[in-house]
């Protein structure tokens, strides 16, 4: 789950698969590297649309810490439920070999910050035995998934700076990405000069102390808000 501050005493709520989507549609817009003509971007699009579909079941009902009362986001999610979502989610993607790799190469990369940590050392042995499965199955090789990979992390990094309204710049390869309210921008620009609508829905619940039960509850009834914003070069 993404937890967004609004205005006022109020947390806007954006699933997981709900962001990933909205990475798939920028994607449309992307020109730049070849992207429109290479023979693998149905398979990219898809592993960007279906990157975070391990989230699917987590985020039918929100996490809460039981000692602040606090709806925990995908980062403070438990151990247990960030690691286990990757091996679900790259299963469902088995029919695409290629999608299915650079979900788990996804896997790898935003979580190496962990690496040698013993508590991710069995995660790690998973993900990366997973990925070369699928990138055989595929008849690829690990130099064509980190190409590839670019699309699909420069595709999350730009859903994720407008779903968390996030300020820092960030980097992935050649390209920083930024925003400022709800417009993000990226340099060099991929979309040759065009604006990219922006907009993704989310469940609005008050910032408070919450009981699991009680957040439940909240969010099956929460009111839907639309935000809309841009994203350009």
């Amino acid at each position: 789950m993404i937890v967004r501050a609004a205005s006022g005493s109020a947390l806007h709520l954006i699933t997981q698969p709900d962001h990933a989507a909205l990475a798939r549609r920028i994607m449309n817009f992307w020109i730049a590297d070849g992207f429109p003509e290479t023979p693998r971007r149905a398979s990219i699009l898809h592993a960007v649309a279906e990157h975070d579909n391990g989230w699917r079941d987590v985020d039918q009902t929100p996490i809460v810490d039981d000692e602040s009362g606090a709806i925990r986001d995908f980062i403070t999610a438990p151990l247990a439920v960030r690691q286990g979502i990757w091996p679900r989610g790259v299963g469902r993607l088995a029919e695409d070999p290629w999608a299915a790799a650079l979900v788990a190469e996804h896997a790898v990369f935003i979580y190496s910050r962990w690496r040698g940590n013993t508590d991710w050392a069995g995660f790690f042995t998973q993900m990366e035995t997973l990925r070369d499965r699928f990138v055989a199955a595929a008849g690829l090789t690990l130099g064509e998934v980190t190409h590839d990979y670019l699309f699909l992390r420069v595709a999350d990094l730009m859903s994720l700076a407008f779903c968390n309204a996030w300020t820092d710049v960030m980097e992935m390869g050649r390209y920083k990405i930024s925003a400022r309210g709800d417009v993000v921008t990226v340099e060099p620009d991929p979309f040759g000069g065009k604006t990219v609508p922006l907009e993704i829905e989310a469940r609005e619940l008050p910032a408070k102390k919450w009981t699991t039960r009680e957040a439940a509850a909240a969010f099956a009834a929460a009111p839907r808000v639309t935000i809309k914003g841009v994203a350009s070069g």
